[in-house]
Formats: C-alpha cells, sequence, structure tokens
C-alpha cells in the first residue's frame, strides 16, 4: 500500500512521514531528492535532469512523472512507497494517479492537518540544522543539532518569517487543496496539532490497520 502524504507547512508532514515509513518499511519518494540523485547518474533521463537543474529552470511535470516512474522500476518487488511532497497541484495530482494506476499499485492519501494560526507559529519560531536540515521546534533549547555525528548549528531560515510564510499557506490553500481533493474516496486524516510524538502515535493507531 503506497501513501501520499499531505500537510500545510508546518504540519510536521515530514517528520511524520520518516516516522511511518520506518515502522512499515516504505520507501520514501521525494521530489527534490530523487532530482539530486538521478543528476549524478550517467543516463539518459540523469542527463535530462542534470541539464534542467543546471540552467536553474523549474522541472516540467511530465519530467517529475518520469522520474517518479524511473523511482517505481527500480523499487524491489513487493515494495511500497510514501510520496511526499507530490502532488503539489491537480494536474500533478491526476498525472501521478494515472502512473500508479498503470503499475496496478493501491494507494491511500494521508493528510496531517493543522490550522493556519498553528502553522505560523511553529514556521515563525523553528530552527534548521545547518548541516543536516533536521527541523527543530521552538521546544529544543540547544543551539546545535542532536543529530549523532552532525552536530551542526541551528538557524532560522531566511524564509521563514510572517509575510513569506504567509504567501505559501495561500499557495497551499490555492493549489494543493483542489489536489488533496481529489484523494476524497480515500483520504486519512490525522490531528497535526499535537506535539510530533504525539501524531507518531496517532499516525500509528490510524496506519496499522493498512499494514497488517
Amino acid at each position: 500500500m503506497d501513501l501520499i502524504f499531505f500537510g500545510m507547512q508546518g504540519a510536521g508532514k515530514g517528520t511524520i512521514g520518516r516516522e511511518v515509513a520506518a515502522k512499515y518499511n516504505l520507501e520514501i519518494f521525494e521530489t527534490g531528492g530523487a532530482l539530486r540523485a538521478l543528476a549524478q547518474e550517467d543516463s539518459p533521463l540523469g542527463h535530462k535532469v542534470k541539464e534542467i537543474i543546471e540552467a536553474g529552470n523549474l522541472v516540467p511535470n511530465e519530467v517529475v512523472m518520469e522520474i517518479v516512474e524511473d523511482f517505481l522500476g527500480k523499487l524491489e518487488p513487493g515494495k511500497a512507497v510514501l510520496f511526499d511532497g507530490i502532488p503539489r497541484k491537480v494536474e500533478q495530482a491526476e498525472s501521478l494517479n494515472a502512473l500508479l494506476e498503470k503499475h496496478n499499485r493501491t494507494y491511500k492519501a494521508v493528510l496531517i492537518k493543522i490550522d493556519e494560526d498553528t502553522a505560523l507559529k511553529r514556521l515563525t519560531t523553528r530552527q534548521i540544522c545547518s548541516k543536516c536540515k533536521k527541523v527543530f521546534t521552538a521546544d529544543y533549547k540547544d543551539p546545535t543539532c542532536d543529530k549523532p555525528g552532525c552536530d551542526g548549528e541551528l538557524m532560522t531560515r531566511s524564509d521563514d518569517n510572517p509575510e513569506s510564510i504567509k504567501t505559501r499557506l495561500a499557495n497551499f490553500q490555492e493549489e494543493t487543496v483542489p489536489a488533496i481533493e481529489m484523494y476524497k474516496d480515500r483520504l486519512i486524516e490525522i490531528n497535526g496539532e499535537p506535539t510530533v510524538d504525539e501524531v507518531v502515535k496517532l499516525a500509528f493507531e490510524t496506519l496499522d490497520p493498512l499494514f497488517t
């Protein structure tokens, strides 16, 4: 069972997704990571991706779908996927769904649900490791990363200011919410308002029936 993870900025989608993927042995597809990995490959698709990145252009939807299909083709038989950060728009949702159905993959969508006030509060108070990019909430008080072997200094992202955040949240409402609505018949909602540990527990309780 593949999972398509959605969440407003600040919902903790990436963090919760990694915990879910680890528990249920899912392979994570994250567009940025897949792009970077492919750009290092000596293959026709790798060369195409590298040229797009080096030119500073946005990756067209059809190329993103090529990347997804390439990713699926490299999976071991029976391996399920957690899609993080894709689809972002209706067009991409239509393409992804068609691709998953072409490959006879079953899937559910998961929404980590928070309200905009929570998102704004979290995004304006969070910090990110300068090395590994791990995100830390306001209740983490140490100045350095706690990831073993990292010890990077924590920093605030330049775009984590109220004006930029409101623009990103508006884009989520205008572009991603309509995509999420396409999954209403297979959508699982998880309350993302509590602490990360509590949301992870809720996610496991909700998703266990799909994987047992």
